[in-house]
């Protein structure tokens, strides 16, 4: 059925498997907050708790994960830690989802 389709082919396990893992990272209320909060620009856990109007442990533990999957990155300077993502990957992620929700909800 899909051979008479030019160029059609389907992407690899590997790759499905690890968009999946994504999307299910990010299908959190918070960490979208976080993510986006940091595509504006690096901010510390404690800014980023005030943001998303969480605790800032569980801030840290949603960016522990989040660093993990590649998503973020740390910068430390002395105690503070500073978190950015600036991933255009991600922004055209969010933006997209984010877009798809707001045209649902008129």
């Amino acid at each position: 059925m899909h051979e008479g389709i030019p160029d059609f082919a389907m992407p690899p396990e590997q790759d499905v498997r690890r968009a999946a893992d994504s999307m299910r990272l990010l299908a959190d209320p918070t960490r979208i907050k976080i993510l986006w909060a940091l595509l504006q620009g690096e901010t510390s856990v404690a800014c980023l708790a005030d943001l998303v109007g969480a605790a800032p442990t569980a801030v840290s533990q949603h960016l522990a994960k989040l660093r993990l999957a590649g998503l973020v990155e740390g910068r430390r300077e002395g105690t503070y830690v500073y978190y950015t993502a600036e991933s255009a990957h991600v922004r055209a992620l969010l933006s997209e989802a984010l877009g798809q929700a707001a045209n649902l909800t008129r």
